[in-house]
């Protein structure tokens, strides 16, 4: 079977049909949209044509669309130019715990840079904000409002239009970002009752580094990149016009095929989780049961770590993710499910699927009977719930990736626990590669001494504690699986 690609809410492949309507601009229709020349004249048609196609897509005046690199500049433009232009009056903003690192990381910006104070609203254990804790929240010195139109792990969609309405009876801005779910779901401004709303290209099958916000005629913001008058001065900068004609295809593409994706997508996800939480002892679906993206599905598995699950789903042709692919690689258990008041042992179990356009029932059905084995074998080998195991375990790193997959190959046919998994953080360094062979320490000598005899190269053995420190690593902890 072909590769299975699970991990769309991370970013998506463009679209053939976006592809061939950006390329002319590349090449022959290269002109600079401030060209005064038929050059620059056929660019700026090309932008004003794009507008067009991404107001439909939410229902706006092409007017209040302002072109962007991503959802992330988006983000940033909407809370940093509101707050800017408000600074003197209002400097209190109000946010989720569960909010993308884009508008996470904006408002602590403004919080340690520029002395805002800043309101992380909770959420229940499904992942909602309460419109009442927003009301509850409001001051004389609210600037903005910024939740998430729908959660980037879980999938849970917020009541948007709620709080929205909370928003505009108190006369406070409100932004939301839409990264996730234009194109998934209906979006339509007014609906919403909001000011500043958030798109991502690479999200919705266009191409990666373009985005766009939009913004509510009469809304005050400041700009913030300072330059030409480009973007109606809104957005310095030279336009990019092959990224823009291609988010514009994107999003008449999806203006056309929402509603039958929308039903292909949660189709599958429901296969998909029926064929994991059926067969798949001390899961989790975490996440809204309903009221959630028709493409995300988020799971915890008990006594395991996501990232393993991830390596070796990988290793059969399938590609998942433990979260935000902004934040892989944390050895922190994710803000979300934290949030939402899972266990640090169970949170850190969590694989996202993220499903897309071209994924089959074939693709989910395979993925989930690889799945039984992936954690029947890694639960077998984990530590937990016995936490006497903890003190024996022990991984071996190699140089090359081509050594542990050998490994993993002439150790089939023995009668030992073990799995490959990707290098602890604590112990990677630059002369390992990033595949491990994790197994009981108490087979270590028998282990290392069949891979010598079948002449495989090992980098180094470690023995991983539960307060395994390291030199230059201080209070760091590596846990195998889960804590």
């Amino acid at each position: 079977m072909k590769p299975i690609y699970l991990d769309h809410s991370a970013t998506t492949p463009v679209h053939s049909e976006v592809l061939e309507a950006m390329l002319p601009y590349y090449g022959d229709l290269c002109g600079n949209p401030s060209s005064i020349h038929s050059f620059g004249q056929e660019a700026k048609k090309a932008i004003e044509e794009a507008r067009d196609k991404v107001a439909l897509l939410i229902g706006a005046d092409p007017s209040e669309i302002v072109f962007t690199s991503g959802g992330t500049e988006a983000d940033n433009f909407a809370i940093i130019g509101v707050a800017c232009a408000y600074e003197e009056k209002r400097n209190h903003i109000i946010t989720s715990s569960i909010e993308h690192h884009a508008v996470l990381n904006t408002c602590k910006y403004l919080e340690k840079e520029e002395g805002f104070k800043v309101t992380y609203l909770p959420v229940d254990r499904n992942g909602l904000v309460d419109p009442d804790d927003v009301k509850r929240a409001i001051t004389a010195k609210t600037v903005i409002i910024s939740i998430m139109h729908a959660n980037n792990e879980i999938g849970t969609i917020e009541p948007i239009e709620e709080i929205g309405t909370v928003a505009r009876a108190n006369g406070i801005l409100f932004h939301t970002d839409a990264v996730q779910t234009v194109g998934k779901i209906p979006v339509d401004v007014h609906r919403l009752n909001v000011d500043l709303l958030s798109i991502s290209g690479h999200k919705i099958y266009g191409p990666k580094g373009i985005g766009a916000l939009y913004i509510r005629r009469g809304t005050r913001i400041t700009p913030i990149l300072h330059g030409g008058h480009h973007e109606r001065k809104f957005r310095a900068g030279t336009e990019n016009v092959p990224g823009i004609v291609g988010l514009g295809r994107a999003c008449e593409i999806a203006s056309r095929d929402l509603a039958s994706q929308m039903d292909h997508m949660k189709n599958l996800r429901d296969r998909l989780q029926a064929g994991i939480t059926q067969r798949i002892g001390q899961t989790r679906v975490n996440g809204h049961p309903s009221q959630r993206l028709p493409n995300i599905l988020n799971v915890s598995f008990e006594f395991i770590e996501g990232e393993p699950i991830i390596f070796n789903l990988d290793m059969k042709g399938i590609a998942a993710s433990a979260g935000s692919a902004c934040t892989s690689g944390s050895i922190e258990s994710s803000h979300v499910l934290k949030a939402l008041g899972i266990p640090p042992n169970v949170a850190r179990g969590s694989v996202r699927f993220s499903l897309g356009s071209e994924n089959t029932d074939e693709e989910v059905d395979y993925t989930a009977d690889v799945l039984v084995e992936i954690v029947e074998r890694l639960r077998d080998i984990s530590p937990l719930p016995d936490e006497k195991k903890l003190k024996k375990q022990c991984v071996i790193t190699f140089f090359e990736i081509p050594d542990a997959l050998r490994a993993e190959r002439v150790l089939k046919g023995k009668a030992l626990k073990f799995t490959l998994t990707s290098v602890p953080t604590q112990i990677s360094r630059p002369s390992c590669c990033g595949v491990a062979l994790l197994f009981d320490c108490e087979d270590k000598e028998e282990l290392t001494a069949f891979l010598r005899e079948q002449g495989v190269e090992i980098e180094a053995i470690h023995q991983l504690k539960g307060d395994n420190k390291l030199p230059r690593r201080k209070k760091r902890k590596f846990w195998p699986f889960g804590s």
